[in-house]
């Protein structure tokens, strides 16, 4: 056996101490891969929308021109702000507002018909009709006429919005027959982890309540807005209305005199000169309804469409049809007539029968409903005219297209 000498011992030692120092300053916990990693806010929200939603580079709905010549807004004390309206748009769009997950506003406002449906009834949860037709939402801000919904039940949009929610057959949390109620869909919503990231960016907490709900779906609405029809491009190009329009048509310009030009009866209801006077109660340049306007002389009921008695509310005319005359669903509240054709057939001749007994004033004379007796050539240049009222970038525009697509 081999002798150790002294030295040997010495170096070995040596070693060992080294090793040893070496050992002692190695750090042998196990790291944690995460917990370096920047906390993002939006992790929920993007796996939601991908880019769809950004919030550190939000779309403009706030700051959106409009033609000096619109001057009706009925925003309130509710402003448009991008985040708001961003919610707005996320809860337009998203079937968790209805009580079984398959219905959203969009379901029954469709972006490809102007925010209408082609359906004469639109279905609600578990397949079951609404009431009435649903009525297009553009350029819903630039109403003189506050209210909502057909008969205008709803004191104002911001209102409205959750009506159709709490409904037993639209959207379901009607708190009737073992349905939750209002309180329901906010407990739900304040469980999507999206929302809780929403909310606190746009409320600085994560609170959900009804009136909240009100105001962000209320501005999305309002962003809506169509502004570069033909009419749009004619009107620029003039001092007011009845000029006649330089980018029109001869059959355009005499459908737009007649629709502005007031109509002169004789004492039994029969035009006998002027125009149409659709102006009187669709108002140029935003088209939209007189606040005072009353029944209109339809009468009967299509699907589940009751008919209307006192006070009507009406969308705006524009994009009534789309720029190249396609329809964006039904017209009247009963959806009663699928084309321009149709509607003004109806005011040609208005029946005077008993259920129209509470007909506005400008549609009859002296008790008895107005017949307009157009000419087959004005009712071509009336519609003519309508159609100049519908717009584009409505139908395309991705700020108000469905933000749970990949796009």
């Amino acid at each position: 056996m081999r002798k150790i000498t002294p030295y040997k011992i010495t170096a070995i030692l040596s070693v060992i101490i080294v090793l040893a120092w070496g050992c002692k300053k190695l750090d042998l916990t196990i790291v944690n891969p995460n917990e370096n990693a920047v906390f993002d806010p939006y992790a929920a929200t993007k796996a939601a929308f991908g880019t769809n939603i950004d919030f550190a580079n939000l779309n403009n709905y706030a700051n959106q021109t409009k033609p000096a010549y619109i001057l009706n807004d009925n925003s309130g004390n509710n402003p448009i702000t991008n985040p708001k309206a961003t919610l707005g748009r996320i809860l337009f769009y998203d079937k968790s507002l209805s009580v079984n997950n398959t219905i959203s506003c969009a379901s029954c406002h469709k972006q490809a018909f102007a925010f209408s449906d082609t359906a004469l009834v639109s279905k609600g949860v578990e397949g079951g009709v609404t009431i009435r037709h649903s009525m297009r939402l553009v350029n819903a801000r630039f109403s003189n006429e506050p209210k909502f919904f057909w008969n205008e039940r709803a004191a104002s949009l911001e209102v409205q919005t959750t009506i159709p929610i709490q409904d037993h057959v639209e959207m379901g949390f009607s708190g009737v027959n073992g349905r939750g109620n209002i309180n329901s869909l906010v407990n739900k919503l304040e469980g999507i982890n999206y929302y809780k990231e929403i909310f606190k960016t746009v409320y600085g907490d994560t609170i959900v309540t009804e009136v909240r709900l009100q105001e962000s779906l209320a501005q999305f609405i309002r962003s809506i807005q169509s502004f570069d029809a033909k009419f749009d491009a004619g009107r620029a190009l003039v001092n007011n209305e009845r000029d006649p329009f330089p980018n029109y048509t001869n059959l355009e310009n005499a459908g737009k005199n007649l629709y502005l030009t007031p109509p002169v009866f004789d004492g039994v209801g029969n035009r006998i000169s002027g125009g149409a006077g659709c102006n009187g109660c669709h108002r140029a340049p935003e088209f939209d309804i007189d606040p005072n306007s009353r029944n209109n002389g339809i009468v009967g009921v299509i699907g589940s469409n009751a008919i209307e008695t006192n006070n009507t509310r009406a969308p705006s005319l524009r994009d009534l049809v789309k720029a190249d005359g396609s329809s964006n669903g039904r017209m009247m509240h009963n959806g009663q007539f699928s084309t321009i054709e149709g509607v003004l057939a109806h005011y040609n001749n208005i029946p005077n029968i008993a259920a129209n007994n509470n007909l506005d004033n400008r549609l009859r004379a002296d008790g008895v409903g107005n017949k307009l007796n157009l000419t087959a050539t004005e009712l071509t240049q009336l519609v003519a005219f309508i159609k100049t009222l519908g717009g584009a970038n409505v139908y395309t525009d991705r700020k108000w297209s469905n933000p749970f697509l990949v796009q």
